[in-house]
């Protein structure tokens, strides 16, 4: 035993050296898998993460796209625009802080996607108007006040026993569409919502953005 003790001491010290060194590379792994400009998770962490969310049970998923955003980085520049994706991005956070579980993703450019636990789809609608009011709020950026609009689409898997992510995002991106080409705010995807050609879950040939008024439009 007196052999083994120095051993031990030696080993104490080197144990928490790699205990250290495992936590600084999960960190680093971690903020790989994040967009750096907003700290939300990238696609491919994202469709990992939501795919096993929504094994577990309902949930909403919401697609979400900014309009007017490109006059905005013509306008003011793309500081102005990079601080408009900041403050969407502080805005899921916000709304989704209130839904344990919930998770949300900036898929790229202007685009960003959540995925919220749920089981009341009478909860969805205040969810997202929620969420719409507060990213086209007015935004304080370099001594002015700047806005975008936004359109969100959400598609519920409820009555759906192995809900599908690529079929929910898809359905979710087409009644966001839905709602930006009715002038912006917020759809829930229906039956009644056209199923447009798609590419891995989003609908492909998607075009630019339009200008939107704030209106919620629920389906």
């Amino acid at each position: 035993m007196m052999t083994l003790w120095p051993a031990a001491a030696a080993a104490g010290p080197l144990s928490a050296g790699w205990s250290v060194h495992t936590w600084w590379m999960r960190r680093r792994i971690e903020a790989a898998r994040r967009d750096p400009l907003t700290g939300l998770m990238g696609r491919a962490a994202f469709e990992h993460r939501a795919a096993r969310l929504l094994r577990r049970g309902p949930a909403v998923v919401v697609c979400l796209d900014l309009d007017r955003f490109k006059q905005l980085n013509d306008r003011f520049g793309h500081a102005a625009g990079d601080a408009a994706l900041r403050g969407t991005a502080a805005s899921l956070n916000d709304i989704l802080e209130g839904c344990p579980g919930s998770i949300a993703a900036r898929l790229g450019g202007d685009e960003f996607a959540a995925v919220v636990p749920a089981t009341d789809a009478a909860a969805v609608p205040w969810l997202l108007g929620g969420l719409h009011d507060e990213i086209t709020a007015p935004l304080w950026h370099d001594g002015r006040s700047l806005t975008v609009g936004a359109s969100i689409g959400a598609a519920l898997t409820v009555d759906q026993p192995l809900p599908d992510l690529s079929c929910a995002l898809r359905r979710a991106d087409e009644a966001m569409y839905a709602a930006k080409r009715a002038g912006g705010g917020w759809r829930v995807a229906t039956e009644a919502v056209p199923v447009l050609p798609s590419v891995n879950g989003r609908r492909a040939g998607r075009p630019g953005t339009h200008t939107t008024t704030p209106e919620g439009s629920p389906a």
